[in-house]
């Protein structure tokens, strides 16, 4: 145990690390109160879908980032004349892949809510659709203009996560994000309560359940985008999902399933990073397979708990 301490003190000396705990447990806190409702509603296909938009948004951006690095030099290889012009396109290059991210993510979290509303267009036909484009056209990009020569872990670190790539100015996106996305839940609590249940009596007693669902997608989206780096974009929709199906084997009121969610989430993405860290695994699957492991022991616990009613 001892040893076990002291080796993990010694990798929390790295400031990566530090910022990889950071990151997932404001990720786990986020992402585990908001797979409540999306669960009981059946709306948890959009974070499935928005994790595959948002990889196609960040190839978009990691491409254009390589466009604007290439306009701060001139056509024989010398920086342009302006030193002042050639930082700006840097800071721009450097800063552009959230300008990009999140509105993307954003409009597609609001095109599958509207598309799952219509009837022509059903639900899971539309994220299927929005899926398949994402991934085709964002490896598409990535292959047309690479960003660095290791093209395939560029693209292996998008899907599925790394701990090596996240800086300081990503956890403090993520901090502020959290809050946002915090302070929404907390605000609207009653009313996303009411309007997972009983959408139509919601309705009824005024509750305008369009922007409601409108603004659950919005923020679903900022989820996806501050946990893409860390679990990485296929993988993301796990934390949405698991937390809340594990919750409800045991525990039937709302309250008590967004609580044991938001427990049992920091407490497996926390061992998810220490385990990756001593077993030199992948962050983000070492991460699911927690939650998958935390999954079977909650539904055998709700099977032993039917067994002893009966």
């Amino acid at each position: 145990m001892n040893e076990f301490i002291t080796k993990l003190s010694d990798y929390l000396s790295h400031s990566f690390i530090q910022y990889a705990f950071i990151v997932s447990v404001l990720i786990a806190v986020c992402s585990s109160v908001l797979g409540v409702p999306l669960v009981l509603k059946r709306f948890s296909f959009i974070g499935d879908g928005l994790s595959h938009v948002a990889f196609g948004a960040l190839s978009i951006a990691t491409t254009f980032s390589f466009m604007l690095r290439g306009i701060a030099y001139s056509a024989n290889g010398r920086e342009i004349k302006s030193e002042t012009a050639a930082k700006l396109i840097e800071l721009i290059a450097d800063s552009n892949n959230m300008i990009i991210i999140l509105p993307v993510t954003v409009i597609a979290a609001v095109l599958l809510l509207r598309t799952n509303q219509n009837a022509k267009i059903k639900g899971d036909a539309a994220v299927a659709m929005i899926s398949v484009s994402a991934l085709a056209i964002g490896y598409l990009l990535m292959n047309k203009f690479p960003s660095s020569s290791a093209l395939s872990s560029d693209v292996c670190n998008t899907l599925f996560g790394s701990i090596l790539t996240l800086q300081e100015n990503d956890v403090m996106l993520c901090l502020i994000l959290s809050v946002v996305v915090m302070a929404v839940f907390v605000f609207f609590y009653n009313r996303i309560f009411a309007v997972t249940f009983d959408e139509t009596f919601s309705k009824a007693t005024g509750i305008k359940t369009d922007h409601l669902n409108m603004l659950i997608a919005i923020i679903t989206a900022l989820v996806i985008v501050i946990a893409m780096k860390l679990i990485g974009s296929l993988l993301v929709s796990a934390l949405i999902i698991f937390p809340a199906l594990s919750s409800m084997r045991v525990y039937r009121s709302f309250r008590s399933v967004v609580i044991c969610s938001m427990i049992l989430s920091v407490f497996c993405s926390v061992a998810g990073i220490i385990a990756s860290i001593f077993w030199s695994t992948p962050a983000g699957s070492t991460i699911v397979a927690v939650y998958l492991a935390a999954f079977l022991v909650f539904t055998f616990i709700s099977f032993i708990m039917g067994r002893k009613k009966k």
